[in-house]
């Protein structure tokens, strides 16, 4: 009864309210698309900005004498599972990458016979005085970790991005 007083004071055609005209299908696409393009654009315009005022903190790598010319060590920066890797070069330099390779993050490792980073899943290969690409598919060079000396202390304090090659 209540249904009927209802329809009796709200008349409406019932079958042409369930029909959608093709302009109204079109414009709720085009409404769609452009809220899904604009909140695409917001979270990605969240995440550059985020990361790129991200401060790092100083993280205690090890001790400078710990390495002889020619040998590595792995450790975790600036989170507990981001690998890393320092070299001590044989001119006596330290340098610290990134253990992700930037073609599909398998770990890469330091090869000091043949002075690279090499990374076993698609044979890529890294400078090991610049992180830069090599051979192999790896479309980007290995993340740069900064590192300051402080006597015989050696501290990670950043990382540099590699830039698209």
């Amino acid at each position: 009864m209540v249904e009927k007083e209802l329809r009796d004071e709200f008349p409406i055609d019932w079958e042409d309210d369930d029909y959608v005209t093709r302009r109204e299908f079109f414009r709720f696409l085009t409404l769609a698309s452009g809220g899904l393009a604009l909140g695409s654009g917001v979270i990605a315009g969240f995440a550059t900005f985020s990361r790129s005022g991200r401060s790092m903190d100083r993280k205690l790598v090890g001790k400078a004498t710990d390495l002889k010319p020619g040998q590595s060590m792995n450790f975790n920066y600036p989170r507990p599972n981001d690998l890393c890797i320092l070299i001590h070069r044989s001119e006596g330099e330290f340098v610290a990458y990134s253990r992700r390779c930037t073609h599909l993050s398998c770990p890469v490792s330091y090869q000091h016979d043949k002075n690279r980073l090499y990374c076993p899943c698609h044979n890529g290969v890294f400078d090991v005085v610049d992180g830069s690409v090599k051979q192999g598919p790896p479309p980007r060079p290995l993340p740069k970790i900064t590192l300051e000396r402080d006597g015989d202390d050696l501290y990670a304090v950043g990382i540099t991005r590699g830039v698209e090659a």
